[in-house]
């Protein structure tokens, strides 16, 4: 189990709050309901949808690479 208070924590946690919100992006009916405001606190989603789709290739080697240390390392 992850603490959510260490660094590795928090980098499981950023990973998969950017591989949510770029699945999100996906959806249609959601990407209009949480996905269309670009400012503020919901403007968060956005960017980590944002984060998710342009940088897709590295958050997925970044998210297996995490899997492989939390699963075997840790």
């Amino acid at each position: 189990m992850t603490n959510v208070y260490s660094f590795d924590g928090i980098l499981v946690f950023g990973l998969l709050f950017i591989c949510t919100c770029a699945y999100l992006r996906k959806v249609p009916r959601l990407k209009s309901w949480l996905l269309s405001e670009k400012k503020g606190v919901w403007g968060v989603f956005y960017k980590g949808a944002v984060i998710g789709t342009r940088l897709h290739l590295p958050v997925a080697l970044s998210c297996l690479s995490m899997a492989f240390y939390v699963l075997f390392i840790k």
